[in-house]
């Protein structure tokens, strides 16, 4: 499905963009034919599995970040959550996290992972619905991991809000949903930023490689995620961030084998904001490596259940439509 008016009206009110602006994609390039039956088998899974809810019932598919996953799966690609083949699932999906969410805290899942992605979810989506229950919920939601940044000493995040101690990969998705949320217009404190930040260059080395909670033995995948929140942070004129830009770029073969789908969602998104001929490089190569690894029934394969491994993957291709506010440069 391309894109139609109604859809761009919505992204642009998402994105902050003003009439006459635009969206960062290529209008005039062509996608790739397989880059779009890549795309388009596996949104035929995700609506096909999807429970009446608006969940996933396999693997990790009940939790609202991973629900959030897929509805940007969806809206990645330019549907319409008002009109077209899948604005049920779309609808169905943020319907699902909404409920998930607690009435006391604002807190959404089993762990701030799920909450982080689906408060991304919920910024991605503000705007795009005529639903009045998204505002409030997303700025609760925001206001959840603010407020569990303000009780670790550390000034990041862990898996329970409550933690006292943080890691980069957390963190990062922190980081990132704040950003989403206030390039929604949903108010966060510059604080939370700066805190933030300062937490992230505490894992990173002076090669450009991000740890888990130290700058100490620097992973392909935490850099993706420390490269992509310095990107939005605007850092690119940095040092520290083109050595870690370097740091990717030294490692375009890198493959996860049990964070596959998680590494190459952040992976696509650092080397796109980093160096856009490097993304093309590597997105080239995930083509073909897609290609190879998708089932008979659009899905991919995965530990942690089709809903989480398939949008996850085709999130990893979304910069070719470049679709979500998240990706404006």
């Amino acid at each position: 499905m391309r894109l139609l008016p109604t859809i761009t009206t919505f992204l642009l009110l998402c994105s902050g963009l003003l009439p006459g602006q635009t969206i960062p994609r290529r209008g005039q390039d062509p996608i790739p034919a397989a880059v779009e039956s890549i795309y388009t088998r596996g949104l035929r899974y995700l609506s096909s599995t999807q429970a009446e809810n608006g969940s996933w019932t396999d693997g990790v598919g009940t939790e609202p970040g991973v629900v959030g996953l897929a509805v940007m799966a969806f809206l990645a690609h330019g549907e319409d959550p008002n009109h077209g083949p899948y604005a049920k699932n779309i609808k169905n999906g943020v319907d699902f996290i909404l409920k998930q969410q607690k009435e006391g805290n604002g807190y959404m899942g089993s762990s701030m992972y799920s909450h982080g992605f689906a408060t991304l979810a919920l910024a991605e989506c503000y705007g795009m619905f005529r639903d009045p229950r998204i505002a409030p919920a997303l700025k609760k939601a925001v206001a959840l991991i603010v407020s569990s940044q303000k009780r670790n000493p550390t000034g990041g995040w862990r898996y329970s809000p409550d933690a006292s101690t943080s890691d980069s990969s957390v963190a990062g998705c922190q980081l990132v949903a704040l950003y989403a949320a206030r390039n929604a217009g949903i108010p966060v404190p510059n604080s939370a930023f700066k805190k933030a930040h300062k937490y992230m260059d505490s894992c990173r080395s002076s090669n450009g490689g991000y740890g888990y909670q130290s700058s100490g033995g620097g992973r392909v995948t935490l850099t993706a995620i420390g490269l992509l929140c310095e990107s939005l942070a605007k850092n690119h004129k940095k040092k520290t961030y083109k050595a870690s830009a370097k740091f990717l770029k030294n490692n375009l073969n890198h493959r996860e084998s049990h964070y596959a789908y998680y590494f190459e969602y952040y992976m696509s998104q650092a080397l796109f904001h980093s160096d856009e001929k490097v993304w093309q490089e590597w997105n080239a190569k995930q083509v073909r490596y897609l290609s190879s690894i998708q089932a008979s029934n659009g899905g991919f394969p995965g530990s942690r259940g089709g809903a989480f491994s398939t949008s996850g993957a085709l999130l990893s291709l979304a910069l070719n439509y470049r679709f979500l506010p998240i990706y404006e440069k």
